[in-house]
């Protein structure tokens, strides 16, 4: 016969909608009374499959959403632990970046003020340098004027010219 309580209760429907009306009453047919009873029978015993079967799917539909929350959950926090650690990693780039920055900048400095004082040196010593070979210029024109002077006056007097081993 009918296979779900769909088709039973359509199988009733048409049965009261094709029923013929009582006498003087538009509101009230006449039924075949055993057709009804069965058909209304065959719906009791189907309502207990369909309504597990309608709760068998309302418990998975329900388990289903309780999947899908936990698992929107699990990616909700997650993709916060990722955005808390991307965060923490842009925070701890840019205090590197600015730590780095003051590493280059007191480097330069240290690097400026060695090189003036490397100048400093340099200038200092060729400045002494300087000084100390034009005293020794001085010195050699001196002795040089002197040698001269005696080599000079030697060949006047008709001595020996300067003998520097004999000093």
């Amino acid at each position: 016969m009918a296979t779900g309580v769909e088709e039973l209760l359509d199988m009733l429907f048409e049965m009261i909608d094709e029923a013929k009306s009582m006498p003087l009453s538009s509101d009230k047919c006449i039924l075949e009374r055993d057709k009804a009873l069965d058909l209304l029978d065959e719906i009791r015993a189907q309502f207990p499959m369909e309504l597990a079967e309608a709760k068998k799917l309302i418990a998975a539909r329900t388990e289903y959403i309780a999947s899908a929350k936990r698992e929107g959950e699990l990616i909700r926090k997650q993709a916060e632990e990722k955005a808390k650690q991307m965060v923490s990693e842009d925070e701890l780039l840019a205090q590197t970046k600015q730590k780095a920055n003051e590493l280059m900048r007191t480097a330069e400095e240290r690097s400026r003020d060695l090189r003036k004082a490397a100048n400093d040196y340099c200038e200092d010593a060729l400045r002494r340098t300087e000084e100390a070979v034009a005293e020794a210029y001085d010195e050699i024109k001196k002795s040089r004027a002197r040698f001269r002077a005696l080599a000079g006056g030697a060949a006047q007097t008709g001595r020996q010219p300067y003998d520097v081993e004999a000093e």
